[in-house]
């Protein structure tokens, strides 16, 4: 296939979502039945692209995320295009959902009732909404447990708002937390655990 950087370009850049290497090649092959692809060509291709986008003249990038390939407007340019586009209103999350999101992020995959014991309330309502709103999803039943309790684990979408690949990517909290004060017995918090724990808030605030 000729121009095979162009169209591999013009995958990523049409796509909503990140695009995996076997994505394109899938799509290529369906585009030119009988190309032989080398996956590591295909890789290689991606890379001379991230390389090339990252010249000051383009005002985007191609970045990694998710396991995929994206292209996003660069960091300096991020207020003029939002002012083009104006930011979508969308409805904050309660401190209850922000507080059970943060332990499925950080605990995940983990069930409601290990999330409910970490805060101290019942979390029905804010796992609901956190579905809807598809930042969680379910990772599969703890068979062996009784009523084999369901397990929850972040989305891609969770990914891609915070543009990272995995939560292994999420800072640790006592890098982002204020330090301790000295009289206070123990370190600072290394799980979500420690912070929400210590305060458990109520779980009918309206997301």
């Amino acid at each position: 296939m000729e121009n095979l950087h162009q169209h591999i370009e013009a995958l990523v850049f049409s796509s909503e979502s990140a695009v995996t290497i076997d994505d394109i090649v899938e799509a290529l092959k369906k585009a030119a039945p009988g190309i032989v692809l080398d996956e590591k060509v295909v890789e290689q291709i991606l890379s001379d692209l991230q390389e090339k986008f990252r010249s000051d003249i383009f005002a985007f990038e191609l970045r990694v995320i998710g396991g995929g390939y994206q292209f996003f407007s660069k960091p300096e340019y991020h207020h003029t295009v939002a002012a083009l586009i104006g930011m979508k209103e969308k409805k904050r999350l309660s401190t209850a959902a922000l507080e059970t999101l943060s332990i499925i992020a950080y605990r995940g995959p983990v069930t409601k009732v290990e999330c409910e014991k970490i805060r101290g309330v019942n979390c029905d309502y804010s796992v609901e909404k956190l579905l809807e709103k598809e930042l969680i999803e379910v990772a599969g039943r703890i068979e062996d447990a009784p009523g084999k309790p369901v397990l929850y684990k972040v989305t891609q979408n969770f990914l891609d708002y915070f543009g990272i690949n995995s939560t292994n990517e999420l800072p640790k909290l006592k890098d982002v937390l204020p330090p301790m004060e000295e009289n206070v017995v123990g370190t600072a918090p290394d799980s979500i655990s420690d912070v929400v724990n210590e305060q458990p808030a109520a779980d009918s605030e309206n997301l």
